[in-house]
């Protein structure tokens, strides 16, 4: 990094921190006041407190709102209207914006968001904003965006890489340390771009630097790790979508410094253990989270351990979820858990022989999930694949015991191979 760019960063972080209490001001009234709630579930998981900090509750359902409206209330001319890029959390801030504001905006979506999303952007913009959908990804969406914004002479509203938008999003932290009256001992933060997070931890380094902050990312979108481990960012070789509202291929020239001098710590979580938490999320605390605003509390006692009775706060970052999505996501969250487990099995064209199978394969509390097979009658054998569903995963291995010994040619298929991706 040149000298110009360094001098650069160090004068971004010590803004963040002045420029984080002018937005708390500007969103007043704007944003909600989200709730703090303590989680008797989570709590009870690490040994300690763990409350949620509910963005989901926002207007907007995401904490997105915070950024897009503290950057547009304070340009000096929109004539030209304003242009985003969005995987739909932060077009949804972007169109609440334009509406609250009156300016015109146009929103470029990938292919890959959620009919939901689409419509709600749509119902709370209205008349302020025309949708685009293009791209593949959102990085395709922010580029064919930025080409509009040249064309129009409008302005960019950067999902998270812009110093007003970062500030934005780190009113979050503000909010919490007020509502709970104390400085948590630690915060667990989602991370796409790193807007959040460079907010969060660069107003907590400035006023509450003993606070420790973790960043969740994905691990199919890993994006600021990578950044850290190259030592600037770096745009990824492959991108998993499944996490859409944290799917960046490549995080912001601003947000990286932010995030790499604050010294927060950084891990990622598979999409099974995100799809877990979503569940536990909606069963148990009637809370509904995307797999983005699952980040957080799924990291926790997995890849996030908190100090036996210490004191954590999670940001539920967001409720905008399909309700078409559930059906993958069950299944998702059951292979993980090693409940749901996939085979091939060569069948003997012979009557009686799947009863057989049911009789002496199945365990009293393993279920059969999913059946394909079709009769060869010009073949001896014939393949089938079995989808089986067991109690607890305690059962596994008295289920792997019974196939092995049964004469039947059977094949386990793998999670992570490409047979496995076309279940899912």
């Amino acid at each position: 990094m040149s000298y110009v760019m360094e001098r650069n960063s160090n004068r971004q972080v010590d803004q963040v921190a002045s420029l984080v209490e002018e937005a708390v001001e500007r969103l007043a009234g704007v944003a909600t006041l989200t709730p703090l709630e303590r989680n008797e579930r989570l709590s009870a998981l690490v040994g300690g407190e763990v409350w949620l900090k509910r963005e989901d509750l926002q207007p907007v359902r995401s904490y997105k709102l915070r950024g897009a409206y503290n950057l547009m209330a304070q340009l000096d001319d929109a004539a030209n209207g304003v242009v985003c890029a969005s995987a739909g959390n932060h077009a949804q801030g972007v169109a609440y914006a334009c509406a609250a504001l009156e300016i015109k905006g146009r929103i470029f979506l990938p292919r890959t968001t959620p009919r939901q999303k689409r419509e709600r952007i749509a119902a709370i913009g209205g008349p302020w904003i025309d949708i685009v959908i293009d791209g593949d990804t959102y990085d395709d969406a922010v580029a064919i965006a930025a080409a509009s914004a040249r064309e129009l002479g409008a302005r960019i509203v950067p999902a998270f890489d812009d110093l007003q938008t970062i500030a934005g999003q780190g009113t979050v932290a503000v909010e919490i340390l007020d509502q709970l009256g104390r400085e948590p001992d630690l915060l667990v933060i989602p991370v796409g771009g790193g807007g959040l997070l460079a907010g969060v931890a660069g107003w907590l380094g400035e006023e509450h630097p003993a606070v420790e902050v973790t960043g969740v990312e994905p691990v199919g979108a890993a994006g600021m790790q990578a950044a850290l481990d190259a030592g600037e960012p770096v745009d990824l070789a492959k991108l998993d979508s499944f996490v859409d509202g944290a799917a960046v291929r490549r995080v912001g020239e601003v947000t990286f410094p932010l995030v790499r001098d604050s010294g927060v710590g950084l891990v990622s979580l598979e999409p099974g253990a995100i799809c877990a938490e979503m569940i536990s999320l909606y069963q148990t605390d009637g809370i509904i989270a995307e797999p983005a605003g699952a980040l957080a509390t799924g990291a926790l006692g997995t890849a996030v351990t908190p100090p036996p009775g210490a004191v954590t706060v999670c940001v539920v970052s967001g409720g905008n979820n399909d309700v078409s999505r559930y059906a993958e996501i069950l299944e998702r969250a059951l292979v993980w858990e090693g409940l749901k487990h996939y085979f091939l099995i060569e069948f003997p064209q012979e009557p009686g022989v799947l009863r057989r199978f049911l009789d002496e394969v199945l365990g009293p509390d393993d279920d059969v999930t999913l059946f394909e097979y079709v009769k060869r009658s010009n073949r001896e054998t014939g393949p089938a694949l079995v989808g089986i569903e067991i109690g607890d995963r305690s059962g596994l291995p008295g289920l792997l015991s019974r196939l092995n010994q049964s004469p039947l040619r059977i094949e386990p298929i793998d999670p992570d191979g490409p047979v496995f991706r076309f279940l899912l």
